[in-house]
């Protein structure tokens, strides 16, 4: 099977509900990508990776589905774009295999997440160590030409570029016609999304708004965004507020501008503005914003066999590219 042209991986984790850091760091381009590169988006449910964090099976199980509704209300078109388990591809892990036996310690013990994990207490397993083996067998498993990441993600790709390299090398692979294809970042134009405690928002961190938050859950989330002590009817410090970085990611520019002004002034209609009011506007841009997506979440949760539908599908066209490409490797390895 001959490489395509252009072809988008990415994967995201079942280990929480999905939440704003989420949906504008990764969902948003995803779900926008279908359309420049139809047909050859592939979305992965990262149930194996989840396993370094998620010990309750059936909280499993509920996340992976809470992902793939999720995805699908907020637009992710099933006839544009895969989304499957990515344990229905068990292909991928006998990569990973391959890959581990051609990677150095050294390249995984430099990687920034595990010890950035580390350092934050989360217990270091065996897993938590290769998992940038198996990120990679994700990636290189589909011949993936693109790989869409922010800032923070861009050692893994280059990690994956180096297994590429080890694995090419290592058994011979012809200059033109590698058994595994070097993917590219693409660098996507990730906000930084803060979390209510002010550091990024991140599921490990427990700081997260949940997408799909509403009425009184969403109100009182907000409401526990750390601010200062700034008195009502004073200037507000905009820049160094996570209201305002939050209320960004929802206004138009002209809005964002007006807002800020209600900062600067602390005033808005003659009327003093606070912290509290700019609250209450956040919960409703996130109402607002999200109120389709809603709808089409509740029909999905109606009928779990749709959505179950979709994620075989996907899976058996997913599953023929890796049982290709898993074949060429096998034939370098000279396993059978």
């Amino acid at each position: 099977m001959s490489r395509p042209t252009a072809r988008v991986l990415s994967g995201i984790q079942p280990s929480g509900q999905l939440h704003l850091g989420n949906y504008f760091g990764a969902i948003a381009q995803h779900i926008a990508l279908q359309e420049r590169y139809p047909g050859e988006c592939f979305y992965f449910i990262a149930d194996y990776h989840a396993l370094t964090t998620v010990r309750d099976a059936d909280a499993l199980r509920a996340n992976v589905h809470d992902v793939a509704v999720t995805y699908l209300a907020l637009g992710l078109d099933p006839e544009k774009a895969l989304l499957f388990r990515q344990s229905d591809v068990p292909e991928v892990t006998e990569l990973a295999w391959m890959l581990s036996c051609v990677t150095g310690m050294g390249l995984l013990e430099r990687a920034h997440s595990y010890k950035d994990k580390v350092a934050k207490g989360i217990r270091p397993s065996v897993g938590l160590f290769t998992y940038p083996v198996l990120m990679a067998a994700d990636i290189l498993i589909y011949d993936a030409t693109v790989v869409p990441v922010g800032k923070d993600q861009v050692q893994h790709v280059e990690m994956t570029q180096d297994m590429a390299t080890h694995f090419n090398e290592a058994f011979g692979a012809p200059k033109d016609a590698p058994y595994l294809h070097r993917p590219e970042v693409l660098l996507s134009p990730t906000p930084y999304v803060p979390g209510i405690d002010g550091n990024k928002m991140s599921k490990s961190y427990g700081n997260t708004i949940p997408i799909f938050a509403s009425g009184k859950s969403l109100k009182k989330i907000v409401g526990r965004i750390v601010t200062d002590s700034t008195p009502l009817g004073e200037p507000l410090p905009a820049d160094r507020c996570n209201v305002f970085a939050l209320l960004s990611l929802f206004l138009e520019p002209s809005e964002r501008e007006e807002v800020r002004t209600w900062y600067r002034t602390g005033r808005r209609n003659g009327e003093p503005f606070g912290y509290g009011h700019a609250k209450k506007l956040l919960v409703e841009k996130i109402e607002e914003h999200f109120a389709a997506a809603r709808a089409r979440r509740a029909e999905l949760e109606a009928d779990p066999d749709r959505v179950e539908a979709v994620l075989r599908r996907s899976a058996e066209r997913a599953r023929q590219v890796a049982s290709s490409t898993l074949d060429r490797c096998r034939r370098a390895c000279g396993i059978r």
